[in-house]
């Protein structure tokens, strides 16, 4: 049997102390007979954006809040600009902010304070989801 392939997940922030929470409560596998997660940060949109563009991304984390250009933003302008754009989990502050996510074409959010089995989860079905779509042929 050969194990799943390793997936490449990007977290965006600028703040290290977030991008940790991210990877510490989903760990290194989002869930059983997933791939192993080799963990990408940014802290910036040229960063953010260099990795986007290398096309080898699966699933792409960003802080809502980020300052200069929010992950909310970011995902509206990625969502339109690039094709084939990789899933995006968007992080918010406030619960009541979803309806933004949603706005912004998020596959899904993950609200703060980080609860570890609910990020875990949310970044598995997401990815299964992708993992599952029908690919688009140009």
């Amino acid at each position: 049997m050969t194990s799943p392939r390793p997936l490449t997940v990007v977290v965006y922030s600028q703040i290290e102390d977030l991008r940790t929470q991210v990877r510490t409560a989903v760990g290194r596998r989002a869930a059983p007979g997933m791939g192993r997660i080799d963990w990408v940060e940014t802290a910036n949109y040229s960063q953010l954006r260099n990795q986007l563009d290398s096309g080898d991304i699966d699933l792409v984390i960003l802080d809502g809040d980020a300052q200069p250009s929010g992950g909310i933003g970011l995902c509206r302008q990625f969502k339109n600009e690039i094709t084939d754009c990789p899933p995006i989990i968007v992080l918010l502050a406030r619960e009541q902010d979803r309806w933004l996510a949603a706005w912004c074409q998020a596959e899904a959010t993950i609200v703060r304070p980080i609860d570890p089995v609910l990020a875990a989860n949310t970044v598995a079905e997401v990815l299964r989801a992708h993992a599952s779509a029908i690919p688009v042929v140009r």
